[in-house]
């Protein structure tokens, strides 16, 4: 089994999975999937911001563009997260690793500007860069976990519990480009957190991969990184932390 992808299993199901909850003998993801017409996952993205004046204008935007959500939700055809309780809420695009979610520049923008407010109870970026990288310019909000020990301890050690009311917890991983170092580390948040619950349970079922990383990010919204800059891996002045860290990574 790939470790974002449902199973096969043959079977029906009667209503849809309670969250974080585990399957009888005749559960599937499949027909769960089908089952699943609760509001929670969209697939196209939502505006960032409403340009206007006036709350009558507001509002009415606001409503439809929740509304286009909730439609979305009801899509069938939406795969389920990692413990198969519901489809992802967030929109994801193609990516290199057919076995990770990969979400838009233009999709993490929207949700630091509130777009999924409604659904969202608790988003982490985790920026899996070393250091020196995100001293130079993050996303706003992002925490820096360049090793597997910090992604540990800061998300198992405590995890993050789910709001009443069904909000998700949903974790955004990227590197420079989200070619190695960010989709290996959600891959090893997913093995570990497996390993630490009966099957298909997680702390974290919804986990996402940004498309280009911090470099496409910064290209496209700089407004929302701070400092406002962009501090590359294999930056001159910075050769000797480059090796020191590469060195703990192994």
């Amino acid at each position: 089994r790939q470790l974002f992808r449902s199973p096969s299993v043959p079977g029906s199901v009667a209503e849809p999975l309670p969250k974080r909850g585990l399957r009888s003998d005749g559960d599937s993801p499949a027909n769960a999937q089908q089952q699943s017409r609760m509001a929670d996952s969209p697939k196209q993205e939502a505006a960032l911001e409403p340009v206007g004046d006036g709350e009558a204008w507001l509002e009415p935007c606001r409503s439809a563009q929740l509304q286009e959500i909730e439609n979305l939700l009801a899509n069938d055809d939406q795969e389920l997260i990692g413990d198969f309780s519901k489809p992802h809420l967030l929109p994801t695009v193609e990516g290199k690793d057919p076995g990770l979610k990969y979400i838009s520049p233009e999709t993490l923008a929207a949700v630091l500007s509130g777009s999924y407010s409604s659904f969202i109870g608790s988003s982490v970026i985790v920026d899996c860069r070393y250091p020196y990288e995100y001293e130079g310019g993050h996303v706003k909000g992002a925490v820096n976990l360049p090793l597997q020990r910090d992604v540990e301890e800061f998300l198992l050690e405590r995890p993050i519990v789910p709001q009443e009311g069904g909000k998700r917890v949903i974790l955004i991983f990227h590197c420079e480009f989200s070619v190695e170092r960010g989709p290996k580390m959600c891959k090893f948040l997913r093995e570990r957190d497996r390993s630490c619950h009966e099957y298909p349970r997680l702390h974290y079922p919804e986990l996402y991969v940004l498309k280009g990383g911090y470099r496409e990010f910064f290209s496209q919204f700089p407004g929302h990184c701070e400092p406002r800059g962009y501090r590359p891996m294999e930056h001159p002045a910075f050769k000797e932390e480059l090796r020191k860290f590469r060195g703990q990574s192994r």
